[in-house]
């Protein structure tokens, strides 16, 4: 395994992260794909043997067992300093006003109830999971350095936003003298690259370790066109990023799948290796819910692809509309 800083923190985190969303009572919120956690932990532990220290949940994955089952495992499994651990607020969690969001409110509720599920008193990462159009900017950043300065979380990152959003966000914290995000979870794959157009060139710039989520398009770089998986059926998620494009992304599928037959392994490695090469890319969040899902993963590591390859495999692209970021 390889380990490097998360943008200019101290922090050396594995070059793979293990997303936890796959993993949560699947009778519990939206995703009845989920593994249990008796399915769940091998997993883990798995991860744990090959060198991941790094594991993202959220809040909202399984209304709240996904950060329940990762914080037993990695209990048992691994000393808390051993491990980075990293959890996401805004979701719905509860009906009502106030249920959700990043009001002073809603941050200082959730990150409590989300040490409670971990079962540890503090998270390594602490990332807003959207933008929240309903509270200002700077009550968010000051609620989030206070979780910061009480101890509950050693850093601060973001996910999916326009790069203005977040540039806003960045000056904010400034302009205050409250803590900075260190960290972007955004979408970024061989069939979703609108990311490259702003916002990795500003985390670039400004330093910021960029943790892109479903590296393998939710598993479609991972397998030939037409295959149907238990999770593609009912993911309704995944059909509202692609439904759109198909057309387009079926070339893109055909030339992973035509370089991995031609180098003799997995798509799942040729469409990570990409990823894995992209500038100012720090670890990719991986998703397992089969052992070889993760030896693919770490394999990725050492596939190391040549700009011919790398013009063959982005050559098919078409820009795409903006998606993942509801």
């Amino acid at each position: 395994m390889e380990y490097v800083k998360l943008g200019t923190t101290g922090l050396d985190v594995s070059r793979l992260c293990l997303g936890c969303m796959s993993y949560g009572e699947p009778k519990r919120g939206s995703h009845e794909w989920t593994l249990g956690e008796e399915a769940a932990r091998p997993f883990i532990k798995q991860a744990l043997e090959l060198g991941i220290n790094f594991f993202d949940t959220a809040n909202i994955y399984s209304d709240g067992t996904s950060e329940e089952i990762i914080g037993k495992a990695l209990k048992d499994f691994a000393r808390r300093d051993e491990v980075v651990i990293t959890t996401k607020v805004h979701g719905r969690m509860r009906p009502g006003p106030n249920g959700a969001g990043l009001s002073r409110r809603a941050i200082m509720a959730e990150i409590d109830n989300s040490l409670r599920r971990l079962g540890t008193d503090h998270v390594d990462l602490y990332q807003i999971h959207r933008w929240d159009h309903d509270t200002p900017i700077a009550e968010t950043m000051e609620a989030l350095h206070d979780v910061v300065k009480a101890g509950k979380a050693r850093y601060i990152g973001a996910s999916s936003m326009f790069a203005w959003q977040f540039a806003k966000a960045l000056h904010v914290a400034a302009q205050n003298g409250r803590t900075r995000f260190v960290s972007m979870q955004n979408m970024v794959n061989l069939i979703y690259r609108e990311e490259e157009r702003e916002m990795l060139p500003l985390c670039l710039a400004e330093g910021i370790g960029v943790m892109p989520w479903s590296p393998l398009a939710r598993g479609k770089l991972a397998r030939g066109t037409g295959i149907a998986t238990n999770r593609s059926g009912s993911d309704a998620y995944s059909n509202t990023l692609f439904a759109k494009t198909e057309d387009a992304d079926r070339k893109v599928i055909k030339a992973v799948e035509a370089l991995a037959n031609k180098r003799g392994v997995p798509m799942a490695q040729v469409a990570l290796a990409w990823v894995l090469a992209k500038p100012g890319i720090t670890s990719p969040i991986i998703g397992a819910t089969k052992p070889q899902h993760l030896d693919d993963a770490v394999a990725a590591l050492a596939l190391k692809l040549t700009a011919e390859e790398t013009g063959a495999l982005e050559a098919p692209y078409v820009p795409h509309a903006v998606a993942g970021f509801s």
